[in-house]
């Protein structure tokens, strides 16, 4: 009985000293790296897509709570291999830093926490606290890339659902028009912000309601899929209503049933389709703990495993420090050029539009006409650098600014170097766009080759400099592609680059 309670003190001191060594890390990491943290923890406070974010933390803490009672008689030992996990993600922090993607930095510091319990705590503990640590990646506000499909699968649906009611219908893009009026599957509309939100109840629910793991994926898979068809339908039923009356009856019905109401209704059928297949029991253990103590266990080195935790990431963010050292100066003076055969006008006539560039150091942008009347809009974006808050590319960037009014259509032939594409506005006014990006000594209308670019420059220490320019024009009367008109303005502007780089020197 002695030997007992002389092994239960070792056990309590050892999760002492390993508790405050986790601590200690933990707040290294935290002081590295507080401007992301910040801005993550911004991001869960001030966006709708990620308010679900706040109640991570807490959920994390009541997770471990539920197991520390099995917990309690692991013994805690370090385990060295973790701190491959927090290298990985130390590099990951790196390489969102220097290419800007911040979801790159916020997941690296994920990581690294992660492998700061993993390498500290030891592999046992880390078994037992799978989940919990599982579940921390859902503090990273990941998920606006779905949005333009999710508009696109919206608008799909909704067509489809329309001619099985027989309601006639023309989509362009995400512009769906009826006899009566016509709705565009904006971005609040395409059902991103409840399927992230459902990503994480979803992993929630399946852990704490079923142990067997086909019953697990199959409850994701529906938890995944039965918003997206229900906000199809949502959206489905909305145009159907103004087809029935008149589009302001049907968007104050929208409003009304797009909140919290219609999607809860979502979360009870599912969880009310799956409670027959629930099998984990209210009293069944969290964690086996006879399984875990079957593994192996080697030495214990505590200060290694916390020297490697700060260490790795001090080094990254030493290194991040010092290849940001330098950039280009702003060209004192920029305007745009003039271009032979063909005049500045004034861009007051058709639905105003402007390129959106947050955080460049200066944008022009005006509109050329030729002898023939073909009208095209030039616009010019300079970065000195790009950094957070001030990227080049990225969602909301370019031609199609968030609430703008304007959304992607289709992608149409480039240019060399160059990407076209189509956008259509209010009243379903249609424009030709050419986007060129100049980052560095590299051309390219490819945005992740903007990022690789970037990414290059940043960590070796090239030019820093980033340039987009962008061309376009309204589509003619019957339809008529404005492609023309804006190839024939490239050709008189000349190359790209050597006009981007003019642009972007004194």
């Amino acid at each position: 009985m002695m030997a007992s309670a002389i092994l239960q003190l070792q056990g309590e001191g050892r999760w002492h000293r390993h508790g405050v060594a986790l601590a200690v890390a933990g707040c290294a990491i935290a002081l590295l790296f507080g401007r992301d943290l910040t801005s993550m923890t911004a991001i869960w406070w001030d966006s709708s897509t990620y308010n679900h974010c706040l109640l991570i933390p807490p959920i994390i803490t009541w997770l471990v709570w539920q197991r520390w009672p099995e917990l309690r008689v692991l013994e805690p030992r370090s385990w060295i291999p973790g701190l491959l996990l927090v290298g990985a993600g130390a590099f990951g922090w790196l390489l969102g830093d220097a290419a800007s993607v911040s979801i790159a930095r916020h997941l690296g510091i994920i990581l690294m926490l992660q492998g700061a319990v993993i390498s500290i705590l030891g592999l046992r503990i880390a078994c037992g606290l799978a989940f919990p640590l599982a579940y921390m990646l859902f503090l990273v506000p990941a998920g606006d890339a779905l949005v333009p499909p999710l508009q696109t699968l919206t608008a799909g649906m909704c067509m489809w659902l329309l001619d099985v009611v027989g309601v006639p219908a023309h989509i362009e893009g995400v512009f769906i028009t009826i006899p009566n009026g016509w709705f565009e599957v904006a971005e609040a509309c395409s059902g991103a912000k409840f399927l992230i939100a459902m990503a994480a109840y979803g992993a929630l629910a399946a852990n704490l309601c079923f142990k067997s793991w086909r019953r697990r994926v199959a409850f994701m898979i529906a938890a995944l899929t039965l918003p997206v068809l229900a906000n199809g339908v949502r959206a489905w039923a909305t145009i159907y209503i103004a087809h029935l009356s008149d589009v302001h009856s049907a968007t104050g019905f929208d409003h009304v049933l797009y909140g919290w109401i219609f999607f809860g209704v979502v979360i009870a059928i599912l969880m009310g389709l799956s409670w027959p297949f629930f099998d984990r029991r209210p009293d069944d253990r969290w964690i086996d703990v006879t399984e875990i103590h079957r593994g192996r266990s080697g030495p214990d080195r505590l200060k290694l495993a916390v020297a490697g935790t700060i260490a790795i990431p001090l080094l990254v963010f030493g290194w991040s420090i010092i290849a940001s050292a330098g950039t280009a100066e702003l060209p004192y003076r920029a305007v745009l050029p003039q271009v032979a055969g063909w005049t500045r006008i004034s861009d007051a006539n058709g639905k105003p539009w402007r390129p959106n560039f947050m955080g460049a150091d200066r944008i022009l942008a005006g509109r050329y006409a030729d002898a023939r009347g073909r009208e095209v809009d030039l616009a010019v974006a300079i970065f000195t650098h790009q950094g957070e808050g001030r990227e080049i590319v990225g969602f909301g960037q370019g031609a199609v600014a968030r609430d703008s009014g304007w959304a992607w259509t289709d992608n149409q032939p480039g240019p060399a170097n160059g990407r076209a594409f189509r956008i259509t506005g209010h009243g379903g006014i249609v424009r030709d766009v050419v986007t060129f990006y100049r980052v560095g000594t590299i051309t390219t209308g490819s945005e992740l080759r903007v990022k690789i670019e970037t990414l290059r420059a940043k960590l070796t220490g090239g030019p820093k400099r980033a340039v987009a320019v962008i061309v376009t024009a309204p589509e003619l009367a019957g339809d008529e592609s404005a492609r023309p008109a804006i190839d024939a303005f490239l050709s008189a502007l000349g190359p790209i680059d050597a006009f981007a780089d003019s642009m972007a020197r004194d």
